[in-house]
């Protein structure tokens, strides 16, 4: 990959892949070898979250496609190398913020979501995840339930553990949903869904929102950092979205 033409982004804008009947095969050895080593990076790097969680539900049936959006991760890699997280000194420091977004549907194969997360403390991004939902969900606003309701219970446990470090913070939980139908029914008592699992997921924002643990202020679409978790964006949104997460050049003087 010496010679390869770097990119700006680690999955294509708008990307979809699939498995086809007729798709040219692979070697699914190699596949698999480079993707397991790719999500070590997955630890340290938010930005390969969303294209390395769409090219690993292929490991078991690789084709032609899925070998290419694996090389193109390289060729961003050679690009974006030097990229980090800077932690920088907020005097805020027990703030908790999470950003949560759902795909509807995004899934080809089987029209299943993918959901994402990134949660802040004190100003700083701390953990993150992208991930295709378990059950189909009916509209984008029970998809937007089940994103909420993982993103918050991180949240949640990142509170427990600056408790167990002697910080007890009263600040809410500030979740950031840009899903106006999601966060009117988590505020709104009116049972809108039989589905147990949205039914689950809408009690559990509920409770919290009622203790005054969290609460959902209003963000732009456009501001919506978990956006990259969930879908294969521009490099432009890419790029701006990887400066407010505090990715940077790490060897950049300073």
């Amino acid at each position: 990959m010496s010679g390869c033409q770097p990119v700006n982004t680690p999955i294509e804008e708008g990307l979809k892949l699939c498995v086809e009947s007729n798709q040219v095969s692979t070697d699914k050895g190699r596949y698999q070898r480079l993707v397991g080593r790719l999500m070590y990076l997955a630890h340290t790097r938010p930005d390969l979250a969303y294209a390395l969680s769409v090219v690993s539900q292929y490991m078991h049936n690789p084709g032609e496609q899925h070998m290419n959006a694996v090389m193109r991760i390289l060729r961003y890699l050679k690009n974006a190398h030097v990229k980090g997280i800077l932690f920088a000194k907020n005097v805020n420091h027990q703030s908790i913020e999470v950003y949560t977004n759902a795909d509807w549907a995004g899934a080809v194969d089987d029209r299943r979501s993918t959901s994402g997360y990134f949660t802040f403390v004190g100003g700083n991004l701390v953990t993150w995840k992208s991930k295709k939902q378990n059950v189909v969900a009916r509209s984008s606003a029970k998809a937007e339930f089940r994103g909420m309701a993982l993103g918050l219970c991180e949240a949640l446990w990142l509170r427990l553990l600056l408790q167990d470090l002697g910080y007890l913070s009263r600040q809410p939980i500030r979740l950031f949903c840009d899903n106006k139908a999601a966060c009117d029914i988590a505020h709104n008592l009116v049972q809108h869904d039989r589905t147990k699992h949205v039914d689950v997921d809408r009690f559990f924002i509920k409770e919290k929102l009622d203790d005054k643990i969290v609460e959902l202020p209003k963000i732009r679409s456009e501001d919506q950092l978990a956006d990259i978790l969930t879908k294969a964006v521009s490099s432009q949104v890419f790029s701006k979205f990887l400066d407010k997460l505090g990715m940077c050049d790490i060897y950049a003087p300073t």
